[in-house]
């Protein structure tokens, strides 16, 4: 199982640059009442891997503590933004032998390396993540290459916030 994470809601760009970008207080609060509803609903994962970025980051971490998580979310390069979406999913292959693996990243890339898992084009579907939203994709024995995945549910950060029990 691949569970797609888009980073929740960050500060507007400011002089430091996009990649300093960092969580609000709302976006803090709301990441972790989704993770709450992810728990419900009994989302499990072994493993988070997450962009570089300040705010993909300290929603991976977030989502992390409300696991309590054995170990920290790990930097995965490819998962940045102004990478290529077939780079990230080929950086993602050695993961599939985690049986559950969440990736937090960034738009335009996601929605594309979702593309790319479903159908084998990064642009043979169209679909917007929202700010804190998952995707599930079921992966053939935990296979993470092209054309590989199966479209099991998708969800806003509103829709996992109002799981949580």
């Amino acid at each position: 199982m691949l569970y797609v994470v888009r980073h929740a809601l960050a500060e507007d760009v400011s002089a430091s640059g996009d990649e300093a970008r960092h969580l609000t207080e709302v976006g803090r609060e709301r990441t972790l009442k989704a993770a709450t509803g992810m728990r419900a609903i009994g989302l499990e994962f072994d493993l988070i891997l997450t962009s570089p970025l300040a705010r993909a980051v300290e929603t991976a971490e977030i989502i992390a503590t409300a696991y309590a998580a054995r170990s920290a979310p790990r930097v995965l390069t490819e998962l940045a933004t102004g990478i290529a979406p077939g780079d990230a999913v080929a950086a993602l292959a050695p993961f599939g032998r985690n049986d559950n693996v969440m990736i937090v990243g960034h738009e335009p890339q996601l929605s594309a390396l979702i593309s790319i898992l479903l159908t084998g084009e990064r642009d043979a579907m169209h679909l917007r993540m929202r700010k804190g939203g998952c995707v599930a994709l079921g992966l053939p024995a935990s296979q993470i290459q092209p054309s590989a995945a199966e479209l099991l549910w998708m969800m806003t950060q509103r829709q996992l916030r109002k799981l949580r029990k």
